[in-house]
């Protein structure tokens, strides 16, 4: 069961203090986390930041809590790892989800998919790929279902509402470019399975966030 961690909320950096001369330590680092501002300290910061390290393990799904926990015992910091990633998850500024087995339903309901990057659509050659990147350039490419709903999720409700209107509004057309020929039509449960398979990778590579939906 492919569990994964991902990290929730938009990087808002360090704050320094008012000072003269200047404090080379932050004060905390900031996280805004649905209509509140997070204040984390320097482990929670290192912590949380490491979630979105490898972009590459996200997108086949690897980044796991025990390899989270791993890949930070390697670097020495913070001391005790687990008890951090426990106040993370508590704070709901760390998710663990199965996006393979799991029922999505109750996940995306509490949760919003905001794009953080360019759309930069299709080629010539791979009509059934669409880029995702900044300035121009692409950093992932995507079906046309992960990438219809990164492009217009935010405008609903839920992660979960994006899904439904999704797979009400697919077509016999859109069927056949998606490869589901043995479906009569797409459910919203498929939907979300293709979104979900991507959340990881979408959010470490910096194309994407996922925000509580309503007060965290």
């Amino acid at each position: 069961m492919p569990t994964v961690v991902v990290p929730i909320g938009l990087n808002l950096g360090p704050r320094y203090r008012y000072v003269d001369p200047p404090d080379p330590d932050p004060e905390a680092y900031e996280v805004r986390l649905g209509s509140d501002l997070e204040e984390l300290d320097a482990d929670e910061f290192k912590v949380w930041t490491a979630a979105f390290a490898d972009a590459e393990r996200h997108r086949n799904l690897l980044v796991n809590r025990a390899s989270l926990e791993r890949f930070l015992v390697g670097r020495g910091a913070p001391a005790d790892p687990g008890t951090v990633i426990d106040r993370l998850l508590d704070r709901r500024l760390l998710l663990e989800f199965d996006p393979i087995e799991e029922p999505l339903e109750d996940v995306f309901r509490r949760y919003q998919l905001f794009p953080l990057a360019e759309g930069l659509g299709s080629t010539a050659e791979e009509p059934h790929q669409h880029r995702i990147g900044h300035g121009g350039q692409p950093l992932i490419a995507l079906n046309i279902t992960v990438y219809s709903l990164w492009s217009f999720a935010t405008t609903l409700p839920s992660l979960w509402d994006a899904c439904v209107y999704f797979a009400a509004d697919v077509d016999a057309d859109d069927l056949d470019e998606l490869d589901l020929d043995d479906f009569d039509e797409l459910s919203a449960e498929e939907a979300a399975r293709e979104i979900g398979a991507s959340i990881p990778m979408l959010v470490a590579a910096g194309c994407a966030f996922l925000d509580p939906v309503g007060e965290p």
